[in-house]
């Protein structure tokens, strides 16, 4: 009896220490963390990256943490930013239940082979409009990526009125003098972080690719733009993206008032006299009635984390001069159709409005948005006027510094998207790219085992291009012939994007630059009048 007691306790020490041996524990720079693996991948979440941006930290820069002493465990997600817990559960993109939230969100995750030495580091920034999302989606999980000898890092950033708020006394305290651009900040933090810890995790500090869809390929172009941004990754990926107009910080531009004063307005709203009282407001209570006021977040234009508008610094070759694959999907607004107006009583009306909006450019834009299919053609032109455009404007601009670029056209539909009409949607093709088909959220249409092979595909051009700064031979750069993948059932390279769509928006866009008027979800029936003719502008 005595004998067996003493075996059992033996056999539970030696499963303790394998079940120990099993969790690997790195000593990074910044501290020495133990994670979990999973065969040959090794994963540490929740991470924290910056010290967290709680009390008087709140609206200020991300500060570095000081380096923990012992091991700390890295074995759970960390809660996602805080964020509108009113989202429709109809939604496809709702998550099954509530997000856990906190103000204290400034995490990472790390998937890494076990063998990795100077791996190359696919950096994702989720997305979700800068209002919503977390780097604990299941879809992003990085495992099989990682599979393909890339460390995978995926992060929180601050969301909302708490990321992305500027004011005049926010920008008062700061020796910069401004304020806003936080939740960006933070991806720098995690950016700068990456650079100093990964080598400890297998990976190669210089060969950091920057990757995003939706706010996240927003996100991409920020830290593309932004000069604090510059050296901290070699390439760029940006999945429907847009290169809209942006509030200035301290005046007003393109019909919409400075970011200031929509701080401003908000305090008021939210009956706060003074800083202290916004800040010593409960974060969910802040972040439910901004989002009730119609606050924004977006990336504010303040002469130094963001020196210029988007679009000018692109013109003016300003951006990191890096490779980049980006691209948009056929179907983008038919899960966003808070984008698209409604649709007009007859195809008159619809024919009718376009030629009163857009004059002497109305027949060139009936010809890429006939009035014969009117209600297709409102969503392709809100899709055209914020991904399509971007995505062609990014690969132009990269290669006008002597950057490559690859383009894709997303247009993959398979029986359960077809049936709830939502042909390749937006962010429809991420669960490809991450090769996660399951588990989805539960609106999310139940995607078929035998697309594998196409996630195969989508797998190993991104982990390609990461690896390579190609995403491989099947693939022809954008070029002059404009040669870009078309991913229906099977992926094909094509020339010639969209005829006629980028010509279309440039020349309105131009135009509106030039009279002042905001360029976004603003076109088709939605567009003001077409601005007259400008030096410079078609």
């Amino acid at each position: 009896m005595k004998l067996f007691r003493h075996a059992a306790i033996a056999a539970a020490l030696l499963l303790s220490g394998t079940a120990l041996a099993q969790e690997p524990v790195v000593g990074a720079p910044s501290g020495s963390v133990r994670g979990t693996s999973e065969g040959d991948i090794r994963v540490f979440k929740g991470i924290p990256y910056a010290v967290p941006p709680v009390g008087g930290m709140r609206w200020r820069p991300p500060a570095p943490m000081q380096p923990w002493q012992g091991v700390r465990d890295a074995k759970d997600f960390g809660p996602a930013c805080v964020q509108s817990q009113s989202r429709t559960p109809t939604s496809v993109y709702s998550p099954a239940a509530p997000l856990p939230v906190s103000e204290d969100c400034l995490t990472l995750n790390i998937w890494a082979p076990a063998d990795a030495k100077k791996a190359p580091v696919f950096f994702w920034i989720h997305g979700g409009a800068l209002s919503g999302g977390s780097s604990r989606e299941p879809m992003y999980d990085g495992r099989k990526m990682a599979e393909q000898g890339v460390i995978v890092v995926s992060i929180n950033y601050r969301l909302g009125v708490l990321g992305w708020l500027a004011h005049p006394a926010l920008s008062a305290e700061s020796p910069q003098k401004v304020s806003g651009n936080y939740g960006l900040l933070d991806q720098m933090a995690a950016l700068a972080w990456v650079k100093h810890n990964i080598a400890a995790f297998g990976g190669d500090p210089a060969k950091v690719t920057i990757a995003g869809e939706s706010a996240g390929g927003l996100s991409v172009m920020f830290l593309m733009e932004s000069p604090l941004a510059r050296g901290t990754f070699s390439k760029a990926i940006a999945q429907s993206a847009y290169m809209v107009a942006m509030p200035e910080l301290k005046k007003q531009a393109y019909g919409a008032p400075s970011a200031e004063a929509v701080g401003t307005m908000l305090a008021a709203g939210v009956q706060a006299p003074d800083l202290a009282a916004l800040r010593g407001m409960d974060a969910q209570t802040l972040t439910d009635s901004a989002a009730k006021l119609g606050f924004f977040p977006f990336g504010v234009v303040d002469g130094l984390v963001l020196p210029t508008q988007m679009v000018d610094a692109f013109d003016q070759g300003k951006q990191a001069p890096v490779p980049i694959l980006t691209g948009f999907n056929q179907g983008e607004i038919r899960s966003l159709m808070v984008l698209a107006p409604k649709a007009p009583a007859t195809a008159g009306d619809y024919e009718k409005a376009i030629r009163e909006k857009y004059g002497e450019f109305a027949d060139a834009f009936l010809k890429l948005y006939p009035a014969a299919d009117y209600k297709e053609s409102i969503l392709a032109t809100s899709r055209d006027a914020l991904y399509g455009w971007t995505t062609e404007r990014l690969a132009r601009k990269q290669a006008a510094i002597g950057q490559s670029a690859w383009v894709y056209l997303w247009d993959h539909g398979y029986p359960a998207m077809e049936a709830a009409g939502l042909h390749a949607f937006h962010a429809s093709e991420l669960p490809y790219v991450f090769g996660n088909l399951a588990p989805l959220p539960p609106k999310w249409p139940a995607m078929p085992e035998g697309d594998r092979p196409l996630s195969d595909a989508m797998l190993g051009y991104w982990t390609s291009f990461a690896r390579t700064g190609t995403p491989g031979a099947a693939w022809p750069a954008f070029g002059k012939a404009r040669t870009y993948l078309h991913i229906t059932d099977a992926p094909r390279a094509e020339s010639g994007l969209m005829p006629g769509m980028y010509d279309q928006y440039e020349a309105v866009v131009c135009r509106r630059r030039a009279a002042g008027v905001a360029w976004n979800w603003n076109a088709g029936l939605a567009s003001p009048k077409l601005p007259p003719r400008a030096a410079g502008c078609d």
